[in-house]
Parts: C-alpha cells; sequence; structure tokens
C-alpha cells in the first residue's frame, strides 16, 4: 500500500499520465478517506473517473467526499448522474438517505429507505437506518422502535444494539428495559454481543458488579473481544478495584490497535494506582495519537500537580482547555495550580470561568474560598460561599466551612448557627471541621456542640 501511495502521489507531482487500474484507484482513495484527506481523496476519485467514468465504487466515495467538505448539492448532482448509469441500484438509493441524513432532510430519508423496503433482502438493515435516521430527527422513541426491529431479524448487529441503549439512556428507559436486555441474553446465551450490551446497561445505571459479571460472560464467548475487556476495565474503575482494571485495558490493548482511549484510560488507572510515571506515559501515548485528545493533556496536568512540577501542569491543562474550553474540571485544576505557583489574579479567573460554566458545583465555591482562607481573607471567603448557598442550600459542606470562616473571623454567634444548619443537614460531615483546628482545647469545645446532635 505504501508503495502504491508513493507511485500515485509522484504521478500528481509530476502530473505525469500513468495506467492505474481500478481496484488501485479504489484502494487510494479508500486509504484517504479513511484517513480524512478529503482533497487527495478528491483528487483520487476525479483520476479515477477520469479512466472509469461508470465505476459506481468511485462515484460513490466521490459523492461521500463531496459531503464531507460540505459540497451537498455537487453530491446529489453525482448521485443522480450515476442514477442514470447504473438505475434501481440500492447502493445509490443508501447514499441518497445518508445525504439526505446530512442536511436534514428526515422525511426524505425514511421514505428512500421505505421504497426500499421491498428491494433489498436485508431487512434488519434498513430498520438499522430507519432508527438511525429517527434518532437524528431526535424522535427517539420511535428510533427505539426500529433498532428492536433490527434486532429481532438480526441479534448480532452491533451497531443496533449500541444505539438502542443510547437512546434509550437518552430517554431514561434504560432501567425499564433491563428485563428486555435479560430476554436477550434468555433468547441467546452464547451471544456475546447479548451479554456485553446487558453489562454496558448495568454500567450506565451504575450497577457495576452486575456489569462486571455480565461482561465476563461476553469474554468469555468471545476471548479476543478487546471492546469487552475495554468496558470491564470501565466497570472495575467504578468500582475501585484499579489493578484489576488495568489488567482488562491491557489485554484490550494487546487485541487493539493503539487507540487513544484504551491508553488515558489506562494513564488514570496509573494515576488512581499513584504510579504517576507509568500514568504519563500513557498519557503522552494518548496525546501522541491525537493531539486533540483534551483528557490526555488533563491527565497530564494532574500527573505533574501531584509530582508537584506545578509549572509544566499549568501548561498541560491550558492544553486541555485550548481543545474544550467549557469542562470545569479543567479549570478547576488550573486554578488550584495557577494559586500555587503564585499566580492569584489568574488562579481566581479560572476558578470564576469554573463557576461560570457549572454553578451547581459546590467543590468549586469550596476551593475557591479554601483559596481565600489561606489567604487569610476570611470576609471574602464568607461572601463568596454566602452566594453560593443561596443556590445551594442543601449543601452541608458549604455550611461547615462557613462555620471554620466565621470562627476564624472571631463571629461565634455566626459560626454556631451555621454549624447547626450543617449538623442538621449531615451529621457525620462534621469530621472535616477537625482539619482546621489543631488546637485541642477548640476541637473539645466543638465536640461538646456537636455531641448535642448525635440524635
Amino acid at each position: 500500500m505504501n508503495e502504491t501511495l508513493q507511485r500515485f502521489e509522484k504521478m500528481l507531482e509530476s502530473s505525469e499520465q500513468e495506467f492505474v487500474d481500478l481496484e488501485t484507484f479504489e484502494k487510494v482513495t479508500g486509504h484517504y478517506m479513511e484517513m480524512g484527506d478529503w482533497e487527495k481523496a478528491l483528487l483520487a476519485c476525479d483520476r479515477g473517473l477520469a479512466d472509469f467514468p461508470y465505476s459506481l465504487d468511485l462515484i460513490l466515495s466521490k459523492v461521500q467526499v463531496l459531503a464531507n467538505k460540505g459540497d451537498h448539492e455537487q453530491a446529489h448532482e453525482l448521485l443522480d448522474r450515476a442514477a442514470l448509469f447504473h438505475p434501481g441500484d440500492v447502493e445509490i438509493t443508501f447514499m441518497q438517505v445518508a445525504l439526505a441524513n446530512m442536511v436534514g432532510d428526515f422525511e426524505e430519508a425514511v421514505e428512500l429507505l421505505e421504497s426500499l423496503a421491498y428491494r433489498v433482502d436485508d431487512q434488519d438493515e434498513i430498520y438499522f437506518q430507519l432508527g438511525q435516521t429517527y434518532q437524528n430527527a431526535g424522535k427517539l422513541e420511535e428510533a427505539v422502535g426500529y433498532f428492536k426491529k433490527t434486532l429481532a431479524h438480526n441479534l448480532d448487529h452491533e451497531d443496533a444494539l449500541l444505539e438502542l441503549t443510547h437512546c434509550l439512556e437518552m430517554l431514561g428507559q434504560l432501567e425499564s428495559h433491563l428485563d428486555y436486555y435479560t430476554d436477550l441474553v434468555d433468547q441467546a446465551p452464547f451471544s456475546w454481543l447479548a451479554w456485553f450490551n446487558l453489562g454496558v446497561a448495568y454500567r450506565r445505571l451504575d450497577r457495576n458488579i452486575d456489569s462486571v459479571q455480565a461482561l465476563e460472560y461476553a469474554i468469555l464467548i468471545k476471548e479476543d473481544f478487546a471492546s469487552g475487556y475495554f468496558q470491564l476495565g470501565n466497570a472495575y474503575m467504578s468500582l475501585e478495584k484499579f489493578e484489576d482494571a488495568k489488567a482488562q485495558y491491557l489485554i484490550a490493548l494487546k487485541l487493539e490497535d493503539d487507540q487513544p482511549e484504551i491508553h488515558c484510560c489506562l494513564g488514570t488507572c496509573y494515576e488512581r494506582l499513584e504510579a504517576y510515571d507509568q500514568a504519563i506515559k500513557c498519557y503522552q501515548k494518548t496525546v501522541k495519537l491525537d493531539p486533540m485528545w483534551d483528557d490526555g493533556w488533563y491527565g497530564l496536568g494532574i500527573c505533574f500537580n501531584e509530582l508537584e512540577r506545578w509549572y509544566e501542569a499549568v501548561g498541560f491543562f491550558r492544553r486541555a482547555i485550548q481543545i474544550t474550553a467549557l469542562n470545569p474540571d479543567y479549570w478547576l485544576a488550573l486554578a488550584e495550580t495557577e494559586f500555587k505557583v503564585g499566580n492569584v489574579i489568574s488562579a481566581f479567573e479560572a476558578f470564576e470561568k469554573a463557576a461560570e460554566i457549572e454553578p451547581s458545583n459546590p467543590e468549586i465555591w469550596l476551593k475557591w474560598s479554601l483559596v481565600l482562607f489561606e489567604q487569610g481573607n476570611y470576609a471574602r471567603a464568607i461572601d463568596l460561599l454566602q452566594a453560593a448557598i443561596e443556590d445551594l442550600p442543601e449543601e452541608a459542606d458549604l455550611y461547615y466551612h462557613m462555620a471554620v470562616y466565621h470562627i476564624h473571623s472571631g463571629d461565634y454567634r455566626e459560626a454556631l448557627i451555621f454549624l447547626e444548619t450543617a449538623l442538621t443537614l449531615d451529621y457525620d460531615g462534621h469530621i472535616q471541621l477537625f482539619d482546621f483546628f489543631q488546637e485541642l482545647d477548640k476541637q473539645k469545645a466543638l465536640y461538646k456542640i456537636i455531641e448535642q446532635y448525635r440524635q
């Protein structure tokens, strides 16, 4: 393939006419499309169609390239011409469906698919594409119905199983459909796909122990099932069984070509195991494979932060934010790290941005107020949390911190009011108070008040 590509690109550079057979043009075009290099893919299509003007594969490839480049009108015209040369060809109709979906003409896509119902043997594919069309149109209930019809015809339709799970999750109906998934397993107890999707459904519902059991059946049936090992690793991560998760991710990597997602998850696993050097290697591999994988840059920032290499961590967090600016976790991590290196103004700007993105996250307000508290600016810390409490009146931790800040500012009456509210909301949360007071006398005084609320 490399030799073929080199020969083709040399031909483009020199503008020399050289005979290339149809199969080679198809392979070269397919390679560039897979790489997302639409310009070279279009050149390959045009060169191929110059010699083989009636090749349906090249015509359909060119239509797909034009559509991906946003030239939908030219793509439609080309398809209409193809229909003259290849009347009644179902591949042309399928491409028309894809184009209709791309431009949002979902009614036309449905009509085209319904016209194919009596012309193709694989009814499951028609049902699946109808499901996808309704999903694209935001009609999830209808999509669920067609994905179920797909599976009734072909239980091994992997994409239908995955899209069904996604739609049910969006509709909030995943739990009510667990019987449906268990019925699929009962119908085909040796279907690795059925077990896999039951495991995925359990995991989406945070039933991770059940998820582990189902996914283990999936990989027992299909030992080379990379996605099964990957999802099993995710389930173990949720259970905080990091060694078990690591083992599954490593198997998934052996079975799959280098995937940034697997490297990134493995990096997170090493990070939780405090093996930061190993985690850094995984995250570096992630961003090398895909420089736009923001979680990889964020993971590098976390690791360098743990190693107290804060200046480097700041750079990694900022790189993650360049890719995904609306992730509050990235801004919060940046804020804390900027403060550690003494960039107080930048830290406050980052805290403010995190709170703007996710004002309902109490962790942002608590960490922001702690920075002010550590500066000795108790009044501003109190004002900040007071604003947070107005929006989050049920968050006990906000009241515990308010009690601490008022004690340090000498306002014991207000401190007692906030402490009483915190104890009422979450009595067990009082343990955090003792981190702020090392003096035994103050601890004893607090303990007496806390004891009164034990009941």
